[in-house]
């Protein structure tokens, strides 16, 4: 299905927002985002993919969208298809007409999640051919049935998962390589919900990125969670995120993976 895809390990970037202080926030409590750090921060970040051999891509910024550089809520890609989503929070919905026009560039079919479905991509977890899709604030019932009617066709399946303890899914779960989610406890309504399941001993350690079958990108906030993947055997490779983490962000925001 990926053949016809003419950029292989691409990643899709956006450079932080010149108010990127205003984001929005709902679970933490606000603290002042330090905008030059946080530039440097991205830059590090887009480091870390250019040195791992992924090609970045950077979608035209959008200084006046708060959000905007939190780029996975916007488009998640399945190989051949991207499907273009539909922000819950009503101030993102300006981020997605330049990731549209992105990801059009990559001859790749493009779909929407259209309102009053919404759906942002930080809920959309995938496993192999099994979708998990949190229904959180910022994800409704509408939305995952949109998302179910476009990729059902192409062999994927789609599992709810209820979200009332974080922001997004991948904010308290994601997966390894091998198919294992790992997740910060306090932050996972329902554990039961998924076939292999493995805790992280910090609210940081619950996102990875994966760059390849053994190497992960993670936040550096996170060292005891750094040390029990390193057990396992990946490669970890981490960055410091710190003002993107004040925001509810974490590794996987800021970028969507092409492969």
């Amino acid at each position: 299905m990926e053949s016809s895809i003419p950029w292989r390990r691409t990643a899709l970037v956006r450079r932080p927002a010149a108010n990127l202080d205003d984001g929005q926030i709902t679970h933490i409590i606000r603290s002042v985002v330090d905008q030059d750090l946080a530039e440097k921060q991205w830059a590090g970040y887009v480091a870390a993919l250019t040195s791992e051999g992924w090609r970045t891509l950077e979608v035209e910024p959008a200084p006046d969208l708060a959000d905007s550089v939190f780029v996975e809520d916007t488009v998640v890609m399945f190989g051949d298809v991207a499907v273009v989503t539909s922000p819950g929070a009503t101030s993102r919905r300006g981020e997605t007409a330049a990731v549209q026009s992105a990801v059009e560039d990559l001859a790749v079919a493009v779909h929407r999640i259209e309102l009053p479905g919404t759906l942002d991509g930080g809920d959309v977890l995938k496993v192999g051919s099994t979708v998990y899709v949190g229904q959180s604030l910022r994800t409704n019932e509408e939305g995952l049935r949109q998302l179910a009617e476009i990729i059902r066709p192409r062999g994927f399946s789609v599992v709810p998962v209820p979200m009332t303890r974080a922001l997004h899914l991948k904010t308290a779960v994601t997966a390894l390589p091998d198919g294992t989610i790992i997740g910060y406890p306090p932050f996972v309504d329902d554990a039961a919900l998924f076939d292999r399941y493995l805790p992280v001993p910090e609210a940081e350690g619950s996102a990875v990125v994966i760059l390849d079958e053994q190497t992960l990108l993670m936040s550096s906030a996170a060292p005891r969670t750094t040390q029990l993947l390193t057990g396992l055997g990946y490669r970890v490779v981490t960055v410091d995120i710190t003002e993107f983490e004040k925001l509810e962000g974490c590794v996987t925001c800021l970028s969507v993976r092409v492969r």
